[in-house]
């Protein structure tokens, strides 16, 4: 009420703190089934440490009938009650499709020369951590102003290898940013234990080759909940942020902004 020459809330506006949402990036492989698993039981751990999860799909198409990333971008997201009707596809862990979403985000950012994931704040600040699962090469271009450190599954055998290294070398090719290589155990034998050291330093070999840079790798026993956990924290340490502060905004837009929107989000 003492503010001079602007309206009572501008000096909130001025004060309001930050926002920022985590994001983690998890390569989607050719084998639609290599690891998914996994991906899912690594978002019930992130939600039972108290981050309320949003996966964007990138490995699926939005539809009429399943909508997805895309159609939320077509609404203006400052409107209230932006929803998606998700219909059968709802559940406890929000998985949204978002294969056309994505590559729309990376075209923009990339015509206007700007970071491409913070527009996606405004749609999800409302949970703790947005997943990307994408191919590799979708996930290239949208991680290209973060910090966040990509997770790759490395399937099994030699092909494991060589899908694992495509994967890499698409994200290094577009952000320089180096990869976690998770080698999922479907046994404890020892034998399987140290088939699977081979095909990691077989892939660290390759990646220190040709790409310039070591690759952090890890054994993740399926069956252990200990290990899927530890997993999970690990992708909380790699994790990126996106901000956006609200102070961003010109006044202009400010003062016409209708009246029910000034409330507590």
């Amino acid at each position: 009420m003492l503010d001079i020459g602007f309206h009572q809330a501008a000096g909130l506006h001025s004060f309001t703190p930050q926002s920022e949402l985590r994001v983690v990036a998890v390569a989607s492989q050719d084998n639609a089934g290599t690891g998914l698993e996994t991906l899912w039981q690594i978002c019930a751990s992130l939600q039972r440490l108290g981050y309320p999860v949003v996966v964007l799909d990138g490995t699926a198409q939005e539809t009429d009938e399943y909508p997805g990333l895309l159609h939320l971008l077509q609404q203006a997201p400052w409107n209230e009650g932006v929803s998606l009707n998700m219909g059968a596809m709802a559940s406890s862990l929000a998985v949204i499709p978002a294969a056309k979403g994505l590559q729309r985000i990376s075209r923009e950012a990339s015509r206007n020369e700007t970071a491409p994931l913070p527009c996606l704040l405004p749609y999800f600040r409302t949970y703790g951590l947005i997943v990307l699962h994408a191919p590799a090469a979708t996930l290239g271009p949208l991680l290209t102003h973060t910090a966040t450190v990509p997770l790759v599954v490395m399937g099994d055998g030699s092909a494991g290898v060589l899908t694992s290294y495509k994967s890499l070398k698409q994200i290094a090719v577009h952000t320089g940013l180096p990869c976690m290589v998770a080698a999922l155990l479907r046994g404890t034998t020892p034998a399987e234990r140290r088939k699977t050291q081979h095909a990691l330093m077989t892939l660290q070999d390759c990646a220190e080759r040709h790409l310039g840079g070591p690759v952090r790798t890890t054994t993740i026993a399926t069956q252990n909940p200990q290990d899927l956990q530890r997993l999970a924290l690990q992708l909380l340490e790699n994790a990126g942020t996106i901000s956006e502060s609200l102070t961003a905004l010109p006044p202009s837009n400010l003062a016409a902004m209708p009246a029910h929107f000034v409330r507590s989000h």
